[in-house]
């Protein structure tokens, strides 16, 4: 992905040097929360254009794997459970349906390209807008599971309880949680599936995630 973002600013926007090509990436991720907002804001770029050129130009095919276990972790949650993306639509469904998880989610928030001042994370306005297609009223029943810190500090300041899926959750201090493997979400919240006990895959799935740690 950060590739396919340096590529479009050196052959769309014109910045020929790779390394300012990446040091602007790495500023609009910081000010605007995604490449694209920055693009768009300072240099009025398309953004269906960009998601032509970024998102649906990825070779996902080969870089997702169905992942089963976390599927079955999905599965067995005892709660809403709501997709909430900075991606377009149809890369955001690409990327369910690669992982097989594309039916355990009631919904899901997107980041609408289409419109001329679309908002996303880590925009207070865009968790407003989540919560109210999710229809939760309450900040403090919502859970956010990011790999941006940006992102997670942004979801505990409105109230959400924040877990940051790191590189290396021994080294993050974001959010009120830290994972570095999505499978390990169970471990931290296990309230989350008390209303039901789990499979025993899933059991078996947890044993041997403890083994590999």
């Amino acid at each position: 992905m950060r590739q396919k973002i340096r590529e479009y600013i050196v052959n769309v926007i014109g910045i020929k040097d790779e390394k300012e090509a990446a040091k602007l990436q790495m500023k609009y991720n910081k000010l605007y929360g995604t490449s694209l907002k920055g693009l768009q804001m300072e240099y009025q770029v398309d953004p269906l254009d960009y998601d032509a050129k970024v998102d649906q130009a990825l070779p996902l095919d080969g870089l997702i794997q169905k992942d089963e276990q976390l599927r079955e972790m999905l599965h067995t949650l005892q709660c809403k459970k709501w997709v909430f993306t900075n991606a377009y639509k149809v890369h955001a469904l690409r990327c369910l349906k690669l992982l097989g998880i594309e039916n355990e989610f009631d919904g899901l928030t997107y980041t609408n390209y289409a419109l001329p001042n679309f908002n996303c994370k880590p925009d207070p306005a865009a968790f407003v807008r989540a919560m109210r297609d999710a229809g939760a009223v309450d900040p403090k029943q919502c859970y956010l599971v990011d790999d941006s810190a940006q992102n997670v500090d942004a979801a505990k300041k409105f109230g959400w309880t924040a877990i940051h899926l790191a590189d290396d959750a021994s080294q993050s201090n974001h959010g009120d949680y830290q994972i570095d493997n999505i499978h390990d979400l169970y471990k931290v919240l296990p309230e989350l599936w008390q209303s039901q006990e789990p499979s025993t895959e899933l059991e078996r799935q947890s044993v041997d995630i403890t083994a590999k740690a």
